[in-house]
């Protein structure tokens, strides 16, 4: 299985790049994971709607860009659907079964997630109901993959 986190931005905070370092290691047992950043637009604090909504479309063409017409999208919206650790776990390995061999998740920008990435997905997932920082997200996204596969593999895993 082949995983891509697609995330607009770049990442600099050195603690976050060793957490997604060691979850790298860790999934490479399972799946080959990479991460694609794309460019961010610059978003200055008083923008208007249009301006916002011109920020989330660049980004979005950009992160449309990355994906294959193959891959599965998961989307990670605020008001997407909340899942357990178990029933990710099992999307995975149903995708799997069902010969989606590519997974693609998404992680959008500081604005979100542009309208046409929106329609391109296959499944928007949440989280939580609480924001999140998008650069903290990858961490977080990498850790619940990698427990998806232990729970599949009936390893044990921290509950």
């Amino acid at each position: 299985m082949k995983i891509s986190i697609v995330a607009v931005g770049k990442l600099k905070e050195k603690y976050l790049k060793q957490g997604i370092q060691e979850y790298l290691k860790r999934l490479s047992a399972y799946a080959k994971v990479d991460i694609i950043e794309v460019a961010d637009e610059k978003a200055p604090e008083n923008m208007s709607e249009a301006e916002m909504a011109e920020v989330k479309r660049k980004e979005g063409e950009r992160i449309l860009g990355a994906l294959s017409p193959d891959t599965y999208v998961i989307t990670l919206e605020i008001n997407g659907k909340m899942l357990t650790s178990e029933q990710l776990a099992a999307k995975v390995d149903e995708l799997a079964t069902y010969g989606k061999s590519k997974i693609a998740f998404i992680i959008g920008g500081s604005l979100g997630i542009s309208e046409t990435v929106q329609k391109r997905s296959d499944l928007a997932l949440s989280f939580s109901k609480m924001t999140f920082p998008h650069q903290l997200m990858r961490v977080v996204l990498l850790e619940q993959v990698y427990r998806a596969f232990r729970i599949v593999r009936g390893e044990p895993y921290h509950k």
